[in-house]
């Protein structure tokens, strides 16, 4: 189990849910990005599975304590979201695991839904970002307006269902096109019979096992050869 700490983040304090490695070594880390819904159980328990695989990993609270379980109300706070703090909250998030003891390597960041296009921007706004995964992004880049050429020689996966309008949409095709011009390696994976949010075990509407579970090794092995 994890906990929440707090750091420095462009002169002001942000939070997270942090969680460590069992066996005390030094290890590369991972940024956790939330859903829409905010830093819910979910999200921590990703970062635990992350921390298990033997990754320091933490989750920025980007809505600074607010969480919902409900599809409207987690619109407006995805629709609220100022996307300039976002990106301080989560390029501090990375200042501040390079410069705890626990990490050594590289850092990655992965994310899903909303947090899975503001995983793939990550890379864009922190040098010590390096590689990332996205699940199932959905959000329009014009709100994030991407520096893409800072892609270079850094790497990304994407991860979309077979049901859901992400495999085909303009945003992901941009993203993979937009990276690799820029020198950068993007690589996408196409889940059968999945449907959006597959990954979330929280919601058995959605959930959907065997995609979650070939998603999730394809992103521990990303990370341990781009990270270690």
């Amino acid at each position: 189990m994890g906990e929440m700490v707090s750091y420095r983040c462009d002169g002001r304090d942000s939070q997270g849910y942090l969680a460590l490695p069992s066996r005390g070594e030094a290890a590369p880390a991972v940024i956790v990005i939330q859903e829409w819904w905010g830093l819910v159980p979910h999200i921590k328990t990703v970062a635990d599975r992350f921390a298990e695989e033997g990754f320091v990993a933490l989750a920025p609270d980007l809505y600074r304590g607010i969480s919902t379980d409900e599809p409207d109300e987690a619109g407006k706070l995805i629709m609220g979201l100022a996307m300039d703090q976002a990106a301080r909250d989560i390029a501090g998030a990375a200042d501040y695991l390079a410069g705890r003891p626990e990490v050594i390597g590289k850092i990655g960041c992965a994310g899903f839904c909303a947090g899975g296009s503001l995983a793939l921007w990550s890379a864009t706004l922190s040098e010590r970002i390096v590689a990332t995964a996205g699940f199932y992004p959905p959000l329009p880049w014009e709100r994030m307006r991407p520096e893409w050429t800072n892609y270079a020689g850094k790497c990304a996966i994407i991860h979309c269902a077979e049901h859901d309008a992400a495999t085909t949409a303009d945003g992901v095709q941009l993203a993979r096109q937009a990276i690799e011009a820029a020198g950068g390696q993007c690589t996408h994976f196409e889940y059968p019979d999945a449907q959006h949010a597959f990954f979330n075990d929280d919601r058995p509407e959605s959930y959907h096992p065997k995609a979650a579970a070939t998603a999730w090794a394809r992103t521990l092995e990303h990370f341990r050869v781009k990270l270690g």
